[in-house]
């Protein structure tokens, strides 16, 4: 019996299906429009047209907006808090910020409602110390009350429970008992990290997405099993790991980008085959364009970032920078005549104007197709027959064309350019702006649409070539597939490095490598390998930012040996010195955190197995006219996946598949690696 793994991403606009069977290498794709408001619809109509029995699914990984989608359109359940006396306006203090720069206006509500932020006596000082005992009756009573309120998730935030949870855990405790469900979150368990705002934005962030992801997910695992589905189901996290569904129910949070995060380690394993160590990838899909950076094979985790204003989560998370600007982004002139792009998107449904669904506003699919760079007879996604020209041409006119006095072209030109334009300086901010130099950096672009743009990016950022993967609108989906499972850790550790208690630090790493080692044993996945990290968070004494200090520490079986102090404070100069420059004569060193991650490396297929089998092709397959600048070209049409290993197009051309369409435009051409991907350069002698 064949053994098959499926991928998953939904985005805003398609749901991508990655299948790989297991037995000879070979894969498949499907590509639907994602389901809103409940996307466990399309999760299943994808995995249904590329499977007919689900006994024949060894496992099936997940890469989910939902969570990020709740958040963003504030769709999370009703959430209690029970705090410590004096904090209950933490949440909305925040660090002092406010959603506009200039001037006093700019409200921000936080996703629990003051009244159902209630405090109890209770302290534990910085020093772990407890001064007051908890108020374990005060507990019962604001428990019961959010209960009576109608909440269906509650967190419990005290001061100072990452230095010592005594308190809270009596309270979590206590509620848990009383509580009718399994959603109590406890700021202890979800982040025992220093600052006090962060470590409650994280925690309530949790709580208040449990019953809307912990509902999706068993939906979805009971639809699996009532398939006959019994493998292993398994969540993307946004350290671009993966982690079992029901580690996903308690700790939803970490699902929040996760659909993008599967696909910057698709990204990152496709180029580190195909020979590039350094790599910008760039993810247009239906709604956004999201830009990430590999530099040297691996990707950049960033330990904090902001959902949306006020929505503070912090656990690593791969860095990716979004801006919306996708295709189903719609363009619109605003009232001093500049054309803008998003960030409103049609998304799928309607979707585009071409799209015959309802939108009459032109996005920047309509704009390609207007342009002849996208086939309106063969539309991606399989739900439509044809796409309407006509109707995109009209939309252009009215909402672009008339206002800015241009013609239709024009207009449609003038479209992709700020779009392109942005997207260009996404892709400068996480490379350019960082000191990277782009000559050094390749391109990958994928999505749906991320390929009609690959030229322009190469022009507009100096980055030399571009490779476009095999299937580059399942990228995400693919990703799913390879993705290592990956447990982080974090905990305060606080004092200097010579006062440091080296056997409590050994003992926090040890309880990390058996909580990590026990997650990957309940795991069904076969691992090839067990890989422990540890870094911490230091700094010289005053100073508030910190340096990630990665630390050798040895391990003999699965018992960690800590490093002496001396060995961690010649790790915090180098890696110091490497971020700043130079150290500081008499400085005193501080450590902050410990951060700790577990990883279980799961078998990588081989992607010679995606590239092109036989003699292929080289012949279009048709021709037509397509726009590029201010003149039309005719231009060949290619059939991507029948392309041989090898194989040159010179631009102006069009390959097209089933989940995308690669653009090479005049100048440029495209050549078929031994993966199947396409690299996209300058032709020789073109200027």
């Amino acid at each position: 019996m064949s053994k098959r793994m499926i991928g998953v991403d939904v985005g805003g606009t398609f749901t991508d299906v990655f299948v790989l069977n297991e037995n000879d290498g070979t894969a498949t794709v499907a590509k639907v429009p994602t389901t809103r408001p409940d996307q466990s619809g399309g999760f299943l109509d994808g995995i249904k047209r590329e499977v007919d029995d689900l006994r024949d699914v060894s496992v099936v990984v997940h890469g989910t907006t939902a969570g990020t989608n709740a958040l963003l359109e504030r769709k999370g359940a009703k959430t209690g808090v029970i705090c410590t006396s004096g904090l209950r306006d933490v949440l909305e203090m925040r660090r002092r910020d406010r959603p506009r720069t200039w001037g006093l206006r700019g409200n921000f509500d936080p996703v629990v409602d003051r009244r159902n932020r209630l405090e109890v006596p209770e302290r534990t000082l910085a020093d772990g110390s407890i001064r007051t005992k908890v108020d374990l009756d005060a507990v019962r009573a604001a428990a019961q009350t959010l209960q009576s309120d109608g909440c269906e998730a509650v967190a419990i935030l005290f001061a100072n429970a990452y230095a010592n949870p005594a308190n809270e855990a009596a309270a979590v405790a206590l509620v848990r008992e009383i509580w009718p469900n399994a959603h109590v979150s406890a700021s202890h368990e979800i982040l025992p990290e220093i600052r006090e705002f962060e470590r409650f934005s994280t925690t309530a962030l949790n709580a208040y997405l449990q019953p809307e992801i912990s509902g999706y997910l068993g939906r979805l695992e009971t639809a699996l099993r009532d398939g006959g589905f019994d493998g292993e189901f398994m969540i993307v996290q946004s350290n671009g790991g993966v982690m079992a569904v029901e580690t996903a129910c308690q700790l939803p949070v970490r699902t929040a980008l996760s659909g993008p995060a599967a696909g910057v380690i698709a990204a990152g394993y496709i180029a580190g085959s195909a020979g590039f160590d350094n790599v910008i990838t760039g993810d247009m899909g239906g709604t956004s364009f999201d830009v990430s950076l590999i530099h040297n094979g691996q990707s950049i985790l960033s330990p904090q970032t902001s959902i949306d204003f006020g929505m503070v989560v912090r656990t690593p998370m791969i860095e990716i920078t979004t801006i919306g600007a996708g295709g189903g982004s719609i363009a619109w002139v605003d009232k001093g005549g500049l054309l803008n792009i998003g960030p409103q998107s049609a998304g799928s449904n309607p979707g585009p104007v071409a799209y015959g669904l309802g939108n009459d506003r032109p996005t920047v699919t309509d704009a390609n197709v207007v342009l002849g760079r996208i086939d309106p007879d063969n539309p991606i996604g399989g739900k439509l027959e044809r796409l309407d020209v006509e109707a995109a041409s009209n939309a252009i006119d009215i909402h672009v064309g008339t206002p800015l006095g241009l013609t239709t072209l024009q207009a449609a030109e003038a479209i992709l350019t700020v779009a392109n334009s942005r997207m260009a300086g996404a892709i400068r901010l996480v490379g350019i702006e960082r000191g990277f130099d782009p000559k050094r950096f390749v391109f990958m672009p994928f999505g749906g649409g991320g390929a009609l743009h690959a030229g322009a990016m190469l022009a507009q950022t100096g980055i030399a070539r571009a490779i476009v993967p095999r299937y580059p609108g399942v990228t995400s989906a693919m990703g799913c597939v390879i993705a290592d499972m990956r447990q982080d850790f974090v905990q305060t550790i606080n004092t200097l490095v010579a006062t440091l208690d080296e056997d409590a630090l050994a003992r926090f790493m040890q309880s990390h490598v058996d909580q990590g080692i026990t997650l990957l044993d309940a795991s069904r996945t076969k691992f090839d390998s067990r890989v422990l990290s540890f870094e911490l968070d230091m700094a010289y004494i005053g100073q508030t930012h910190t340096v990630s200090v990665p630390i050798d520490v040895a391990v003999t079986g699965s018992r960690v040996v800590v490093p002496t102090k001396m060995q961690i404070e010649a790790a915090f100069d180098v890696a110091y010195e490497a971020t700043f420059g130079r150290l500081l004569s008499g400085g005193v060193r501080r450590i902050l955190n410990l951060r700790s991650a577990v990883t279980g490396k799961r078998p990588k297929f081989d992607l010679a197995s995606l590239a092109p089998i036989g003699e292929g092709s080289v012949a279009a397959v048709s021709h037509r006219r397509v726009h590029f600048g201010t003149q039309w070209h005719e231009t060949a049409i290619y059939d991507r996946l029948n392309l041989p290993v090898g194989a040159v197009i010179k631009g102006p051309a069009i390959l097209t598949q089933p989940d995308t369409t690669v653009l090479i435009e005049p100048e440029l051409q495209g050549r078929v690696d031994a993966f199947g991907n396409t690299i996209i350069e300058q032709q020789e002698g073109a200027v």
